[in-house]
């Protein structure tokens, strides 16, 4: 079973577009940076697409509309 399920994540994000989305900025920051928001022990996953995954279903990343 993949962790975390794509049901949770799209109840979070609500489009696999902006998930995508939000996944690849996310991974490029993490590269650039070397900044993650949780320890080392505490991600499930060993790549940073599985960790970008892991912080949005732990809330961790928060999506601003831009709306006005």
């Amino acid at each position: 079973m993949i962790y975390p399920s794509i049901d949770k994540l799209l109840n979070q994000v609500g489009s696999k577009y902006l998930l995508v989305n939000l996944v690849s900025k996310r991974v490029k920051e993490m590269e650039k940076t070397e900044f993650y928001q949780l320890k080392e022990n505490e991600y499930t996953s060993s790549k940073n697409i599985g960790r970008a995954l892991e912080e949005i279903s732990a809330n961790l990343i928060h999506i601003k509309n831009n709306e006005q």
